[in-house]
């Protein structure tokens, strides 16, 4: 009971600390690391020891499903060597710098130990970067790459980290041997993640109640890692797949009460799971401090900087040596666009969970340094998190790096030619009267609106609402057909189709609320 109570009370910091964040234009996350590490020093703390099974599903699939979720193939594969290289080439760098720093400082690290505390730290983590630079508006390419390396990096990362903590409990390790294993796996990934994707987008359609649906959401996110586990393959893999299919088709065929609510959990739910990753990372880290010597603690902590300089030294000299050979090749990568690319390596969640998921002292099997591994972990997430996530704005400000416009006039584009879409329809309506003169008047003025940028005159109250409605109804069905046709031939990215798609979503819940009183407020 009394660990229920500091769950609650914590949950309830973290609340306050985003809305801190919010007030001071920094990061959460990177107060919730603070919160963590004072967690870890308070005396009367209890000792929580997490299921390192249920580590890495409970923490890492949800967040990494949202994030999937809202990626855009199209700006992903137009950026496609920027986000290799970070994905692919930066992390494989950071795990050997990594290990080699560890093994330099701590001898007796085992290689196969000092492999996987690189490929844990390898990941940065979008979140917390892009809770920062939306506020600023960078360039739309910033953003794109930023998140792009963080759906993908992660599963380069889990991969080496999977076969390091293997070698490091069976004392085995497969080498060049486990490369085609290695290849089948993620092959077997990605089928199985498009298997699945069909399932949800058959089932998605026929729930229309709006906690039953959230449900089979989290569920199915659950059920899609686990299966993937059970059967050998990348829980990473096959979840980003996964939603990156279902993203594409779900969202027309549910209704826009339905999405808006969900939305708003799946916000809640991401959140949730930051701060619980904080509050375990802190409880585990306590009995850690207890253990150890001072020579031991002090060792540690030396090791921890110095793998948290190597960490953010390694990124930014990959970033500016990609930067310059891109501007020798031909591509436009602007030097400040580079430097922000190259500061934003926070990590987070992943991290976390990550080194939390390491077998501990109570297994058959207990993973060798793991207290050690454990301490720079969470020192790496506090230190980036700190240093570079509260930096981030300040060197916005000094680069005076400018939105370029991208997606805002994929917006004005998607919301002229779906107001157009639903003004052929009202024009075609064989019923005439009071009501559909003014409906044509509308969706004119929204037309002409969009094209001018002016504000649309206000509603009139007028009678005929049932009739309104359903031709309203149909108008919005056409605008969300031309809205998705347009993201499908990729002449708007996600970021633009997610913007006016909740318009659309709230012009459909008002629709609701006007013609129908009695139904229940979004």
């Amino acid at each position: 009971m009394a660990l229920f109570e500091i769950v609650i009370a914590l949950l309830l910091v973290g609340a306050v600390l985003a809305a801190v964040a919010r007030r001071v234009n920094a990061p959460y996350p990177a107060l919730l690391a603070l919160a963590g590490a004072a967690l870890a020093l308070l005396p009367n703390a209890p000792n929580v020891t997490l299921d390192p099974e249920l580590a890495l599903t409970l923490l890492v699939a949800p967040v990494l499903l949202d994030a999937a979720f809202d990626s855009s193939p199209r700006d992903l594969k137009q950026n496609w060597r920027a986000v290799t290289s970070l994905a692919l080439i930066a992390v494989g760098l950071t795990v050997v710098g990594v290990a080699v720093v560890a093994r330099w400082i701590v001898p007796g690290l085992p290689w196969t130990a000092a492999v996987a505390l690189g490929a844990i730290v390898a990941p940065p983590d979008a979140s917390a970067a892009t809770a920062v630079l939306r506020q600023l508006r960078p360039p739309h390419r910033v953003l794109v790459v930023l998140e792009g390396e963080s759906l993908f990096n992660d599963a380069s990362a889990l991969l080496v980290y999977r076969l390091a903590v293997g070698a490091a409990v069976t004392g085995s390790f497969a080498g060049w041997r486990a490369i085609p294993t290695l290849l089948a796996v993620a092959v077997g990934s990605v089928v199985l993640g498009a298997a699945l994707s069909r399932a949800l987008i058959w089932l998605a359609p026929r729930i229309t109640d709006v906690a039953t649906a959230v449900v089979v959401q989290f569920l199915g996110t659950f059920a899609v890692w686990l299966i993937a586990e059970r059967l050998r393959l990348s829980g990473i893999i096959t979840v980003v797949v996964f939603a990156i299919l279902v993203a594409r088709t779900v969202p027309d065929l549910i209704s826009g009460r339905l999405r808006i609510q969900s939305y708003a959990v799946w916000e809640v739910a991401v959140f949730v799971l930051n701060v619980l990753a904080f509050i375990l990372i802190g409880l585990q880290l306590k009995p850690i401090l207890a253990r150890l010597t001072r020579p031991e603690l002090e060792l540690y902590i030396v090791a921890a900087v110095a793998i948290l300089a190597a960490v953010m030294v390694i990124r930014i000299a990959w970033v500016m040596v990609y930067a310059a050979t891109a501007r020798w090749r031909g591509e436009r990568i602007g030097t400040g666009e580079a430097a922000v690319i190259a500061w934003c390596g926070m990590r987070g969640i992943v991290t976390l969970a990550a080194a939390l998921a390491l077998p501990d002292g109570g297994s058959e099997a207990a993973f060798p340094y793991r207290d050690f591994i454990l301490l720079a972990a969470f020192c790496v997430v506090l230190g980036t998190l700190v240093v570079q996530g509260m930096t981030v704005r300040p060197l916005m400000r000094l680069l005076r790096l400018r939105d370029d416009g991208t997606v805002d006039r994929e917006v004005r584009l998607a919301r002229t030619e779906t107001a157009r879409a639903g003004l052929a329809v009202v024009e075609g309506a064989e019923t005439n009267g009071e009501i559909m003169a003014f409906l044509r008047r509308k969706y004119g003025a929204r037309v002409r609106r969009f094209e001018r940028e002016a504000d649309a005159p206000a509603d009139p109250e007028v009678e005929g609402w049932r009739e309104f409605g359903e031709v309203t109804r149909r108008a919005q069905a056409a605008e969300r057909r031309t809205l998705s046709d347009l993201r499908a031939q990729g002449v708007i990215g996600d970021d633009a189709f997610h913007r006016v798609e909740e318009e659309l979503d709230w012009s459909e819940v008002n629709l609701e609320a006007r013609v129908d009183p009695g139904a229940e407020p979004a």
